[in-house]
């Protein structure tokens, strides 16, 4: 198709050639005058030679743009096939899990589960547990929440660490692996923090095990992957660190975080009088701590301002989430800055900060589930 129509341009002999014909012998002399009118005019035939070229090549022009059409359009339904067999496959293995997450409703690594939860649309029991006596989870040697256990047929499998959770569910919807296979993919290791404590670590907690064409369906690109697996991680070294020095700056803040976190965890009457009060007065002074361990400013609510508006201008102004038209794992992830905040309507109110702070009227702007609910008083 290329040849033919480079091969307009020349002549109609040089389309006839390439077209496999062959070129038309040279007409005597007399015959080629015949051809043209008295007045030495363009006769009949030579205008109908002159108009042909013209004719064939918009034929051919017409017929590379509706082959381009074509592919351009199977290439569409062939991509959107692939996300509906993607997303029918999602639905049916959600539909083979049952998922119990065991919580503290106001931990943020908790809440960051039930968004991933929510967002999915997967269906799961809360059991709320006790944060004294934690019986509720005195079947497991991991004595943090979240812990999730997901029952796949005859195989139940206990999930720890909440951005494993995320990305081993998210593989499975993804690849249809079987969940215990999965899981061996983030093993636990231990290892000796900063300060001297023996804690647990996950290895790839931030990776999605997927092959090849998993992951360009998922992420279009390596750059979005690496951007997210950045950010997640980001919320989870950072962001989440300014909680607690925020929501416990003064006694009086201290006090009614507490008195939300009471009326809504698992607390025995007595227990939750203590927890209150104690409580409070002990997370004001580790508040404290960590503003140091951390070198956050004197105004504690400065740190907070400059992560949502560094989250803000990453995200940028040409896309409504880091993911592109609907929300990544770094997206769903930033939701425990609203959730951890929001200890008793907004402890932490944003609204006290200046109104021409940069991230107050861009979280206003709908970024449906990201940081936007941080910005109600």
């Amino acid at each position: 198709m290329a040849h033919a129509v480079r091969a307009l341009w020349p002549g109609g002999r040089a389309l006839t050639w390439r077209l496999g014909g062959r070129p038309a012998l040279g007409l005597p002399a007399q015959s080629r005058a015949g051809l043209t009118g008295a007045a030495g005019g363009p006769g009949p035939a030579a205008t109908t030679r002159k108009g042909c070229p013209r004719l064939l090549g918009a034929a051919a022009l017409a017929l590379g743009g509706a082959l381009g059409l074509y592919h351009t359009a199977r290439w569409h339904l062939r991509a959107q096939n692939l996300r509906a067999d993607l997303s029918a496959a999602q639905l049916s293995l959600s539909s083979r899990l049952q998922l119990t997450l065991y919580q503290y409703k106001t931990c943020p690594f908790c809440s960051k589960v039930r968004a991933f939860l929510d967002f999915h649309a997967l269906p799961y029991q809360v059991v709320e547990v006790n944060p004294v006596r934690r019986a509720e989870i005195k079947f497991s040697s991991y004595r943090k929440v979240p812990i999730l256990l997901a029952q796949e047929g005859d195989s139940l499998q206990q999930l720890n660490d909440s951005s494993v959770i995320i990305s081993a569910l998210k593989t499975y919807l993804v690849s249809g692996q079987p969940l215990e296979d999965i899981i061996t993919y983030y093993p636990p290791m231990k290892a000796v923090n900063d300060q001297g404590k023996e804690v647990t670590e996950f290895c790839n907690k931030y990776w999605l095990m997927l092959d090849e064409k998993e992951a360009q369906w998922m992420y279009g690109g390596k750059e979005a992957r690496t951007e997210e697996m950045k950010w997640r991680q980001w919320a989870d070294d950072w962001l989440v660190h300014l909680i607690s020095p925020n929501v416990y700056r003064t006694p009086t803040e201290a006090l009614a975080s507490f008195d939300y976190i009471v009326k809504e965890g698992n607390f025995g009457t007595v227990e939750g009088a203590m927890a209150k009060y104690m409580g409070a007065a002990a997370m004001y002074l580790i508040s404290k701590r960590l503003k140091s361990r951390h070198h956050l400013q004197d105004d504690v609510r400065e740190d907070l301002y400059e992560a949502a508006n560094k989250w803000v201008a990453a995200v940028g102004k040409d896309r409504p989430f880091m993911g592109g038209q609907k929300p990544n794992l770094a997206d769903l992830v930033s939701v425990v800055v609203s959730e951890g905040a929001q200890t008793r309507g907004c402890v932490l109110g944003v609204g006290e900060a200046q109104a021409g702070n940069t991230y107050v009227s861009q979280l206003r702007h709908p970024r449906g589930i990201c940081l936007n609910r941080l910005s109600r008083a």
